[in-house]
């Protein structure tokens, strides 16, 4: 574990697990998360021999709270200047939710032009745009996430309490298994970012039109999605993703939820598993 120094010198933290001369798989975690989401795919990975390299957002997690450059582009150039540090090559990148509009970017605009990309998973993920427009229908009107702004504003510790324990892990629905200790670990990770790295976020993950990203990428890409997903609607983005992407496939599932990858890990690693080493 370390720092990496951004060309605009912010501090990103980052964990690096496993053989360095293995294949690398990289995770972008999620609004308003950190590296600590991907501990079951960490672990689960590292225990196949793979190099397991994940970092927190700037403003998230351990890494630096500057009050500025909380977009889509900064968020990609950060996650470049890990991969350069690390020299990561031949990688899988895996992004989960506004980390998979990481991952789509990253892609498009930084790991296939410089050869360091293998193949990309996107997991529960916005693009291509999560708001509704004219253009999108499907998505989310922009009150929605005034809302959202709002709210964090005023109680951002009880709104990052009330996300996990409703709409996001689908805790909300009748006959759910509630997981005290997951609801309290998304807490904790929210609230050790950044409240003005979580509020511009908002707009990062829900106004960025990432249609020609997807259209970009030529690896191989997964495209997973929850049919339950109350946060990132399936219809207005895995569904639109797919048909953007040259070589893409998608995979959705009956019933889960937004946070589909921690509390339905054991299915979602063997789909990993297996999409990465076909």
């Amino acid at each position: 574990m370390g720092f990496v120094t951004t060309d605009d010198n912010v501090q990103i933290f980052y964990k690096d697990w496993g053989p360095k001369d293995a294949q690398p798989i990289v995770f972008h975690h999620g609004w308003p998360l950190s590296s600590d989401d991907w501990d079951a795919q960490m672990l689960f990975f590292l225990s196949k021999g793979y190099r397991v390299v994940a970092h927190d957002r700037r403003g998230h997690g351990r890494s630096e709270q500057v009050a500025e450059g909380h977009d889509i582009d900064h968020y990609v150039a950060d996650a470049f200047a890990v991969a350069k540090a690390l020299d990561l090559k031949n990688a899988v990148h895996i992004g989960h939710s506004t980390g998979g509009g990481e991952v789509a970017r990253y892609v498009a605009r930084h790991g296939e032009p410089a050869g360091r990309v293998a193949k990309a998973v996107l997991v529960a993920a916005i693009p291509p745009l999560m708001l509704k427009t004219d253009d999108n229908p499907e998505g989310t009107p922009t009150e929605v996430f005034d809302g959202f702004r709002s709210v964090l504003a005023s109680n951002r510790a009880q709104f990052f309490r009330d996300v996990p324990s409703g709409p996001f892990y689908g805790f909300n629905r009748e006959g759910a298994t509630v997981y005290e200790g997951v609801i309290q670990n998304w807490w904790r990770q929210g609230m050790m970012g950044s409240a003005k790295a979580h509020y511009d976020g908002i707009k990062a993950f829900s106004e960025t039109d990432q249609t020609e990203d997807l259209k970009a990428i030529t690896v191989p890409t997964l495209v997973l999605h929850g049919e339950d997903d109350q946060v990132v609607p399936i219809a207005a983005s895995a569904l639109k993703a797919v048909k953007l992407l040259r070589n893409g496939s998608l995979k959705t599932y009956p019933g889960y939820s937004h946070g589909m990858l921690t509390v339905n890990a054991d299915v979602l690693n063997a789909d990993l598993l297996k999409f990465i080493t076909n």
